[in-house]
């Protein structure tokens, strides 16, 4: 996975930019899931936070709603509490 977003990534493995191609795009999300923990729950600064860690271009609201419409990420609909959703692989 992580070779076919390679050129989307910078020298510290943070996303520079997100893919257009959609397929590239989930894998792009893929791998800013795979920066969260499984089995915590998390408020939205904080998954904010990691997302801002984990990208160079200043967008962490589309990403954010990337990885929750992709299913990466779970929330309520109130967005005060998102979480990994582990089920998520076994459907790739």
């Amino acid at each position: 996975m992580r070779k076919k977003i390679d050129n989307f990534l910078d020298e510290n493995g943070k996303l520079k930019q997100l893919p257009a191609k959609y397929t590239i795009k989930l894998l792009a999300y893929d791998y800013l899931a795979s920066k969260f923990e499984n089995h915590v729950e998390y408020t939205e600064q904080e998954v904010n936070a990691i997302i801002s860690s984990w990208h160079t271009f200043g967008d962490y609201f589309t990403l954010r709603r990337g990885l929750v419409d992709s299913g990466w990420l779970m929330r309520l609909m109130d967005g005060s509490k998102y979480w990994k959703n582990k089920e998520k692989r076994k459907k790739e």
